[in-house]
């Protein structure tokens, strides 16, 4: 069993110093269990693992996507290359271009939050153009909490600003809406749990792991679970 710890601890010192600290437990209590931190900066992970959730045609074509990676403290978007002629399995692909707004120092309403998204994406997308990048019309986003399949949040989203456990909202159709199209296509839009997709940035270096895991520290915690195919 492999497990990474992912989120804004993982980038600090006492992170690793953790990190050595429970593998020594583990060990202790006979666990054969495997940690370590993530390999790529955890601010740029969380827009990376974006690209596992992407479907099939955004491969044909296209040099990059747009991620988006929500937290009870800061809002990151960016553009993911994917370079593909580097590494087909997708290990090469890195942030290009990203924005980050600190929304907990503005404390603003949920609609406000969903307007400084979409404009960050529509800056982002103007960013692709003027650097030649052939953007795909697919934007991933990692939120906080339980996201069900039609992209409504059950639970765990009580860090972020306004009710994001409603009924009656619904970010990836917001998204959807405010950035209709990309490149001339319509948009989609794709959203999962941000420590899933922040674990899903490993996944080109677990093709040899059976059974995987991620821990991740930030505002809040997370963890997934993951089985390679």
């Amino acid at each position: 069993m492999r497990l990474d710890l992912c989120g804004g601890f993982s980038g600090h010192r006492v992170g690793e110093l953790a990190v050595a600290r429970c593998q020594m437990l583990l060990a202790d209590g006979g666990l054969d269990i495997s940690m370590s931190t993530i390999r790529n900066h955890p601010d740029d992970a969380g827009l990376i693992g974006g690209v596992q959730l992407a479907p099939a045609w955004v491969f044909a074509g296209h040099d990059a996507i747009l991620a988006v990676d929500i937290g009870g403290t800061n809002l990151r978007c960016g553009i993911v290359r994917l370079r593909q002629g580097k590494s087909a399995d997708l290990a090469s692909a890195d942030v290009a271009s990203s924005l980050i707004w600190r929304h907990a120092d503005d404390d603003p309403k949920r609609a406000e939050t969903v307007a400084g998204l979409i404009e960050m994406l529509e800056k982002l997308v103007r960013r692709a153009k003027r650097g030649k990048l052939k953007l795909a019309p697919f934007v991933a986003i990692g939120c906080p909490g339980r996201v069900r399949f039609d992209g409504l949040i059950d639970r765990g989203a009580q860090n972020l600003p306004g009710h994001w456990q409603s009924a009656h909202f619904n970010l990836p159709m917001r998204v959807r809406d405010g950035v209709p199209r990309i490149g001339g296509h319509d948009t989609v839009v794709v959203m999962h749990n941000d420590a899933v997709v922040q674990g899903l940035s490993e996944a080109p270096r677990m093709r040899e792991v059976s059974h995987w895991a991620v821990l991740t520290i930030g505002t809040g915690l997370g963890n997934a679970v993951f089985a390679s195919r």
